[in-house]
């Protein structure tokens, strides 16, 4: 039986959140960004990778506390914040909610979101919060939070990955009819006076004599 899916702080993983059901999906999305170059004289635009964007994922996650007859925001503010005016709101050292600002940090937490080998570190960027069954007494019972996390990865580790890839990646290019080691410096390293660079890998004599489908190496421009 797969273990309750719970949130946490990644900085104080004890102060662990825990659903009182599994989510029965959620969504991983993952995107891209391109932005188009307009040639003139083609019949379509170039695209030219800018960056990455972080996964999202997006749930809904299930609480219900009639069967025990207390409030069940004891369960769902600990994600969202207390709710101001709620009894639990003025508990004297009530822990805050993993939406809420840190005071040390200036800003809401880093949070783990672990569901058996499923861990995705991320910030709680949106939490719907919906109430569907009240207590006689008229609190809350039963809510459906729908929540979306976002990814979070530390810069210092975007860059070295990017230094890893740069260090140890070597590429080939197949050659078209009207390329030039100009144009392939330009296209690979974004400056076309580097293409000595193939030129000196492929112990290529003449730069200008380049055929059709021979293949190429292009090195690393450290």
């Amino acid at each position: 039986m797969l273990v309750k899916a719970f949130l946490t702080r990644k900085d104080k993983p004890w102060l662990i959140v825990p659903c009182m059901f599994n989510p029965e999906q959620f969504t991983v999305e993952k995107s891209n960004q391109f932005a188009a170059v307009n040639i003139p004289g083609l019949s379509a635009p170039l695209y030219q990778f800018v960056r990455g964007n972080a996964r999202s994922v997006s749930m809904d996650l299930f609480f219900d506390t009639y069967e025990e007859g207390i409030d069940v925001r004891i369960y769902t503010d600990r994600i969202t914040g207390w709710d101001t005016g709620s009894m639990f709101s003025k508990l004297p050292g009530a822990l805050k909610g993993l939406m809420d600002i840190d005071s040390d940090l200036h800003a809401p937490p880093v949070c783990l979101f672990v569901w058996g080998t499923f861990i995705f570190q991320c910030i709680i960027e949106k939490v719907t919060k919906k109430f569907t069954m009240f207590h006689p007494s008229g609190f809350p019972v039963r809510a459906t939070l729908s929540v979306s996390l976002k990814e979070y990865r530390e810069p210092d580790l975007q860059i070295r990955e990017l230094k890893l890839m740069s260090a140890d990646l070597t590429k080939t290019w197949v050659v078209k009819k009207g390329d030039s080691l100009w144009s392939i410096a330009a296209k690979e390293y974004g400056d076309p006076a580097d293409w000595r660079l193939i030129a000196d890998a492929n112990h290529i004599a003449n730069p200008r004599v380049l055929k059709p489908g021979q293949e190429l190496v292009i090195p690393v421009n450290e």
